[in-house]
């Protein structure tokens, strides 16, 4: 088939993939690469990427004009294609014969055709980009001082609605339309910039050096090859089992911050989102399970191969739950060394290398919650490279900085176990969101190479809301992905897994069963076979989570009982980098969450276990570090073991017990009571189950006690705290309505605020069964955490206590948006909602004014820092005519135009109900804000005696529209306000205004 036609055959599917999302990227990367192989003219371009038209529009005008184009250029179409989309979008897409060696002949050609400095800009474009983003000041800086830009196209490429990649390519129009000598001036700016990169290397490195450099690139890459995590299990290569998760950068507290577009792996050492210059600390953080370590396994494995990070030269892998272990005092050259890559040629040479070029060098740190102590500004000050200090002492001179100096370190680790202390010292903190829905599609078809599998595999997820919420862990889809067999064996009659402990049973059938000599369904019997392994396996999980300790000697297996048999049913693992360097074996549990459900078992299944364990176990959050914490907290259930425990990381081991204590929640919910019978006497079931009940309602009860008093004429609200939302998830983990409904009676707010409390699907899932049993509605706050669409759905069946909801900067698309109105108009106390900074485009809108057509009680629509266009204003506007109920609109960072603003402006001219009205629509020189057009045509709104305060900050309105606006309050001394801030006013006609008319504000 011709490219033509796959082009034509494909339309649809080509439209979607670069248009989910609503974000502009995927268009303006492929129109880079189109551009700079000469397959468009600038006037194409210009023609494609028409400012205030919706990115499905302008994707659709590409399409149409290459089609017009040719075979040649379809084909390079579908090249860029390939080249852009992520591989979740790629998924189902056929792109033909395109060849990587024909497309870099097709820019071999074009690079002969340079010429120019302008025709240099743009052959070389897609890199410019990449180049550009990191260093838009100084680009600007340059143009500014040489007279090649005014103040004005600097402020034109600052839009704060613009992604680095969208100022870094305004940037290079703009250089363009200035003419050669502006873009001879940036083309000498980067020749300047790259011959002298600050104080990197100005020489090339000695040979012994260069040596080294290739024995560390071989190690690093023997060592990244197969996925570590999960146990390395299946040998399975990095290669084929990646898929990219979601990472964003950690959210600020003002709520004007921009959007910064999906973040890739070379982002987390580059300079988008820095906040410290000075520091050289990057922190990655993510709940267990997130994929933390995989990804700094990807970072290590590109570097291996020179596929990623060129700055550095040299890059340095620690696992803290290595370094956990190391018992003796070294100096920082042996810390390298030793636990790195040992040199074969001079040492102090190489040495020597590292500490006169800080800025060529990578320190990654995997697992920082896994040491066994914490920082404090008490911690040694430790400086000198060749004197040896305890691991702990060089580890927090090394990310506060007292250590090498300028070296770029990168850790990752849980939120929880980062305290004040290090965060003043972090560069940046980036999160891991887990997957997308795509990502879950591509690691499912990547997970199993036949289709029919992972295709029944998906279809039982979508048909499973909330299995399909825990699969947007990495590690709970790569349960699901192990057990496919028992997931699609789950029959009539037969529940399908709901919670995290059902999906982890599901995967201690499929171990138990694979060594099995005869194979049982999951039913009664299994886990009695097995009892015996899961105690001795338990009893040494719990001991590890009491003492801080991940890796486990074979006395201490002996110790607990762990025989070979119970070794090869591979819950446990060899752990590789003890292992290799000491004469004696070493395991560890294939992850972390996995000794914590262990721990759980023990505690289930012990008959003899002490009655204040579970007691204790729940009363966690409340203890304060100090020496033998966990042997406190964890009393008679802990075996005695010699010595004096340690002083534990109690941030970084809180969490482990918070999982284990869930999974106890679990384990002991009524679903599983038969499962466990044969293996617990029905009595101590039971008790052990009122136990837990009692320590949730107790738990839950002080949280509502600390609900302060509501100030007079203020609502009464809650601010959840961290372990409310713990508490919430064990309750959901025992499947129990009944527990849920009392807990709720006892809730009289009506605010709930979970802000920044690392929200995902999961904890949706657990609060919509909790908080559907409210006897009050209840304003549910969410904003700034990472709910996503999948999330959104979870959150459905609580929808009907909610007279508002708050999901403000949580990745949210059009598709959840659609589901979320569909329920919304079902239900009658529903009646606000703020969705500022998500990903909603002009598709959401039609769904919005359904909405507002149907529900003449609907309040507040806020759609603040989104994408929505003229067109989807046009859209508002049909529903805001037939509505007679709202009384506030915010359409704050969008890019809707006068055209838009007079949409808006006509239907709500006789509005009787609205008071408030925010449209600050950032304004430009490209005609995407908001001129005097649109301010005349909403002077009627002000004469309206309903109005109170109208917002149309940072636009482009002129005298002539501040006259408008002047005239019609003459006619309304009812407004308060009207902001007029950012707009393209004298100060001498803004002093004018201000003395004609006082509530102008500017």
């Amino acid at each position: 088939m011709s490219a033509r036609q796959l082009v034509l055959r494909q339309r649809a599917e080509l439209l979607r993939a670069l248009c989910c999302g609503g974000s502009s990227e995927g268009l303006e990367s492929v129109l880079d690469l189109l551009l700079s192989w000469g397959m468009l003219f600038w006037e194409d371009y210009q023609n494609v990427r028409v400012p205030g038209r919706t990115p499905c529009a302008n994707t659709r005008v590409l399409l149409d004009l290459v089609y017009t184009k040719g075979d040649e250029t379809c084909r390079l179409l579908l090249a860029a294609f390939k080249q852009v989309l992520p591989e979740a979008q790629r998924a189902g897409l056929s792109f033909g014969n395109c060849q990587t060696a024909d497309i870099e002949n097709t820019r071999d050609d074009t690079k002969e055709l340079h010429g120019t400095a302008i025709q240099t800009l743009q052959t070389d474009r897609p890199g410019l980009v990449r180049r550009l983003r990191d260093r838009i000041e100084g680009a600007l800086e340059v143009l500014l001082h040489t007279g090649s830009f005014t103040p004005s196209d600097c402020d034109e490429v600052h839009l704060p609605l613009y992604t680095p990649s969208q100022q870094a390519r305004r940037l290079l129009d703009q250089v363009r339309s200035k003419g050669e000598p502006a873009a001879k001036v940036l083309l000498q700016y980067f020749q300047q910039t790259e011959d002298h990169p600050s104080p990197s290397i100005q020489e090339a490195p000695p040979k012994e050096c260069l040596s080294y450099q290739k024995k560390l690139r071989s190690t690093v890459s023997a060592q990244s090859h197969f996925l570590s995590t999960y146990g390395g299990t299946s040998s399975l290569s990095l290669e084929d089992i990646y898929t990219e998760v979601q990472l964003e950068l950690a959210q600020g507290g003002s709520e004007a911050q921009p959007q910064t577009g999906a973040l890739g792996l070379e982002d987390v050492v580059g300079l988008v989102g820095t906040l410290n210059q000075e520091a050289d600390t990057v922190l990655v953080s993510g709940e267990a399970g997130s994929g933390k370590s995989t990804l700094l396994q990807r970072l290590h494995l590109l570097w291996a191969r020179g596929a990623a990070l060129h700055d550095f030269f040299l890059l340095f892998p620690f696992s803290c739950r290595r370094l956990s272990s190391e018992q003796r005092e070294l100096s920082l050259r042996e810390l390298l060394f030793l636990h790195c890559c040992w040199p074969d040629g001079d040492q102090d040479r190489i040495f020597q290398f590292i500490l006169d070029h800080p800025h060529l060098i990578l320190f990654t740190f995997d697992g920082l919650d896994e040491l066994m102590q914490s920082f404090s500004d008490s911690e040694q000050r430790h400086c000198c490279p060749t004197q040896c200090a305890p691991v702990p002492t060089l580890l927090f001179n090394l990310l506060q900085g007292s250590l090498m100096k300028g070296v770029r370190k990168v850790v990752t680790s849980r939120p929880e176990a980062v305290g004040p202390t290090l965060k003043r010292y972090l560069r940046k903190e980036l999160l891991l969101k887990g997957f997308s829905p795509g990502g879950i599609d591509c690691f499912v078809r990547k997970h199993h190479r036949d289709p029919t599998v992972a295709t029944r595999v998906l279809e039982s997820l979508r048909s499973n809301t909330a299995l399909l919420g825990l699969c947007h862990i990495p590690v709970f889809c790569w349960i699901v992905s192990k057990c496919y067999k028992e997931l699609l064996g789950c029959g009539e009659g037969e529940a399908s897994p709901q919670t995290i402990t059902d999906v982890y049973l599901m995967i201690l059938q499929h171990f138990f069963q694979r060594r099995a000599s005869q194979r049982n369904t999951m039913g009664i019997g299994w886990v009695q076979e097995h009892q015996d392994t899961a105690l001795h396996l338990g009893q040494l999980a719990m001991e590890g989570l009491g003492a801080s300790c991940y890796v486990f000697t074979g006395t201490e297996l002996q110790k607990c009982a762990v025989t070979e048999e119970d070794i090869c049913m591979g819950f446990l693992i060899r752990s590789k980098d003890l292992s290799s360097s000491t004469n004696c074996k070493h395991y560890e549990f294939l992850h972390i969450t996995m000794q914590c459900f262990f721990a759980a078992l023990y505690i289930v299944l012990n008959n003899n276990l002490d009655r204040s364990t579970i007691p204790k176990l729940f009363q966690l959050q409340d203890r304060q570090p100090q020496p033998g914490f966990h042997r406190m907290c964890l009393g008679h259930c802990l075996i005695q073991q010699e010595g004096a425990l340690k002083e534990a990381n109690t941030a970084a081991e809180t969490p482990n017990l918070q999982i284990t204590a869930t999974f106890v929640s679990g384990l002991l919910s009524q679903r599983h009571r038969s499962l466990l019978l044969l293996s617990c006497p029905g009595p101590t079931l039971d008790r052990k189950s009122k136990q837990v009940v009692t320590c949730l309602s107790k738990g839950m009860q002080k949280h509502f006690k600390s609900i302060p008093r509501p100030v007079e004429g203020e609502k009464k609200s809650m601010h959840a705290m961290p372990g409310f939302v713990w508490l919430i998830k064990c309750i959901h983990e025992m499947q129990d309505s009944r527990i849920a409904r009392d807990t709720m009676a006892k809730l009289e707010v009506e605010h709930l605020k979970l802000t920044y409390c690392n929200i995902g699907p999961v904890e949706c899932t657990a609060l919509a069964y909790v908080l559907q049993h409210l006897r009050n509605p209840v304003g549910l706050q969410l904003d700034y955490n990472y709910v996503g669409d999948v999330g959104v759905e979870q959150l459905l069946p609580c929808l009907h206590v909610c007279h508002s909801v708050y999901l403000r900067h949580n990745n949210i698309s059009d598709e959840g948006i659609r589901k979320l109105i569909e329920k919304g108009i079902q239900c009658e106390r529903f009646q606000k909602i703020a969705l500022f900074n998500n990903k909603l485009t002009d598709a959401c809108t039609e769904c919005f004014a359904h909405l507002l057509k149907m529900k003449q009680n609907f309040l507040s629509l806020r759609l603040g820092n989104n994408n929505i266009t003229a067109a989807g204003a046009g859209q508002l506007a049909e529903g805001l005519r037939f509505n007679r109920s709202l009384q506030f609109l915010g359409l704050w960072g969008n890019k809707i135009g006068d055209k838009g603003a007079e949409a808006i402006a006509n239907a709500l001219k006789d509005s009787q109900t609205l008071v408030w009205l925010r449209c600050m629509f950032h304004g430009s020189l490209v005609d995407n804000g908001v001129g005097s057009a649109g301010a005349c045509a909403l002077a009627p709104l002000i004469r309206n005696s309903t109005l109170e305060e109208l917002w149309l900050t940072k636009n482009c309105i002129t005298r002539t529209g501040v006259e408008c606006l002047i005239l019609a309050l003459e006619s309304n001394t009812s407004v308060k306000a009207v902001w007029l801030r950012g707009n393209e006013l004298s100060p001498e006609e803004v002093e004018e205004m201000t003395q004609r008319e006082p509530r102008l504000t500017f």
